[in-house]
């Protein structure tokens, strides 16, 4: 009974393909076991985000409470704005949102992780190495974006509640005030990572430098503008601070595509010449 339970053990078991290749079924449960894994590894972060739910909070706050503070040197500014909830059981609500973003952050190795390795089995080589410097260079753009905006977030603030008048306190409401900074981070976030798309897109030889180069003028106001449009403030500080940064950023893009291209140029004069 043992020997045909174990033949029939091995009757069950279909061994791949020659080429690796996994059935849609084997497929479905790796995405099962994955999802799994990371979304415990953020409920685990969550539970972390909750326990230091007060540095966060300080952390968030600060670029609002500086600002106010810097509008109450202002003798003329009598009222000066505040955060408030707008409700009773919201700040149960807000701690739970910050538990969780933070639980998503302290988490992202994890579910990075496991993403990469639900999709690299079915890249080629060649992909994944372009796909590993594109992760390494990708992560400090955007933290780097991310830096940029809590910098500039205090004098932001304080150019957006100058507009108020001087009899009217301003309360604002803290769930519109995290989806304020959040939304200013991801765009400068996102907006340092252009640059390195645009060498990615020559790379793969559907930018050249010479369009680049031809078109430089349009592209720097075209950043003017998305900066413009993208920051939530909208105020011209953080319009600049967005998009000086930017321009800088495509320049060295641009320079790194006229090396790529010279490359490619050589080397495709010494296979003629082979």
């Amino acid at each position: 009974m043992v020997k045909f339970g174990r033949r029939k053990e091995k009757k069950e078991r279909r061994p791949k393909d020659d080429e690796g290749r996994m059935t849609l079924r084997e497929h479905i449960i790796e995405l099962r076991n994955r999802l799994l894994i990371s979304v415990l590894a953020i409920v685990v972060g969550t539970i972390v985000g909750w326990a230091f739910y007060n540095q966060a909070f300080e952390f968030l706050t600060k670029p609002f409470l500086t600002s106010v503070a810097e509008m109450a040197k202002d003798a003329g500014n009598v009222k000066t704005p505040q955060l408030t909830f707008p409700g009773v059981g919201n700040a149960l609500t807000f701690r739970i949102k910050i538990s969780a973003l933070f639980g998503l952050i302290l988490a992202s190795p994890v579910w990075l992780y496991q993403l990469w390795a639900f999709i690299a089995p079915g890249l080629h080589r060649n992909e994944r190495k372009w796909a590993y410097l594109f992760s390494g260079i990708a992560a400090p753009l955007f933290a780097a974006g991310i830096w940029v905006a809590y910098w500039t977030l205090p004098k932001g603030i304080e150019i957006l509640l100058g507009f108020t008048p001087l009899d009217i306190q301003n309360l604002v409401e803290l769930p519109d005030y995290l989806d304020f900074v959040l939304r200013t981070m991801i765009v400068f976030g996102v907006a340092f990572l252009i640059p390195l798309v645009v060498v990615l897109l020559n790379m793969l030889g559907v930018v050249p430098s010479s369009a680049l180069r031809r078109f430089r003028p349009y592209i720097v106001l075209v950043i003017f503008v998305f900066a413009a449009v993208a920051t939530p403030s909208g105020d011209p500080f953080t319009m600049c601070l967005l998009a000086i940064p930017m321009c800088l950023l495509f320049f060295i893009a641009e320079v790194l595509t006229r090396i790529l291209d010279k490359r490619k140029a050589r080397r495709a004069e010494e296979l003629l010449a082979d």
